[in-house]
């Protein structure tokens, strides 16, 4: 006789092979509760601009994130680009009705807020906290750098595609004696002058590993990065702000390692904080099985 608690556990910790697997099977009910029958209860953005101190240059951030119970899944944007009335479509409205949204931005909110509502980061759900210390926004930014790179397994000398620039991961390869080749839709040079390049898979043919920001969920360029990864061999370590409960589901096919940051991130407040890591070195991450047959 089968265990209904441990098929349901099985369903829970599912990965995926594609992203619009996963998609189905969570419109399909077969991880979990209907997702028509959850509704999100607070809708927001969240928008910062920064400069660190010390560094020459600044960026600028926007974030929408949805509210389902205790969980709150983020997806990152372009600033400017989320329309104001974005945020009131979403409050009151089933995650059924979100994952099929004409923003993007929205169907991975509304995705990730159902599979941390479903599965938080928990080490029962697979993840290893890292806290981060209280400090500054410069000290934190760099503490997490730490905490993503590590999950990279390369010898000196090699060289990394970081997809979505950020200057801490730049300096925390560099103190590694690692090579990167920066990558960012917005083009532009980092803090040390480099040319930042804006085709990421042209690339990726030249990098032995890929460290890629959740961001690429929300803009369509997490797949070609995934099925790059796969076909080649190469190591995806991916560090999620945006989708941090959705990319841990592809875990073994493609992505190799997260660094899942889940809202309030770590540049919002100055105490303490946490990030959780999933794969990488030596990790057993609790990940297993697949939709179940007849959910898809």
């Amino acid at each position: 006789m089968s265990d209904p608690t441990s098929a349901v556990d099985t369903a829970r910790g599912a990965r995926f092979a594609a992203y619009d697997e996963l998609v189905a099977c969570v419109r399909a009910g077969g991880l979990g509760p209907d997702p028509a029958g959850l509704r999100i209860a607070v809708a927001f953005t969240t928008r910062q601009a920064v400069r660190h101190e010390g560094r020459s240059g600044g960026y600028r951030n926007e974030v929408l994130s949805l509210r389902l119970g205790a969980a709150v899944g983020s997806c990152a944007v372009e600033p400017g680009a989320l329309p104001e009335r974005a945020v009131e479509e979403c409050a009151g409205v089933d995650v059924a009705r979100l994952l099929e949204h004409p923003l993007p931005a929205v169907r991975v909110a509304a995705l990730d807020a159902y599979l941390m509502h479903l599965a938080p980061h928990t080490p029962g759900n697979g993840a290893r906290p890292v806290p981060l210390p209280a400090g500054t926004s410069l000290e934190k930014s760099v503490a997490r750098a730490r905490a993503v790179v590590e999950l990279l397994e390369l010898p000196v000398g090699a060289t990394v595609l970081v997809v979505g620039v950020v200057n801490s991961l730049l300096a925390e390869l560099r103190g590694r004696g690692l090579g990167y080749v920066p990558c960012d839709l917005k083009g532009g040079r980092t803090e040390w002058g480099e040319e930042v390049v804006t085709d990421a898979l042209t690339a990726a043919g030249r990098c032995d590993a890929l460290l890629v920001s959740g961001m690429t969920l929300g803009n369509g360029t997490f797949e070609p990065l995934r099925r790059h990864a796969v076909r080649h061999g190469k190591q995806l370590v991916m560090f999620a702000q945006t989708g941090s409960a959705v990319l841990p589901r592809f875990l073994g096919h493609g992505v190799s390692a997260v660094c899942a940051e889940p809202y309030p991130f770590f540049w919002l407040d100055g105490g303490p904080g946490v990030v959780h890591r999933y794969g990488g070195p030596r990790a057993d991450d609790g990940y297993g099985g697949a939709c179940p047959e007849g959910s898809r």
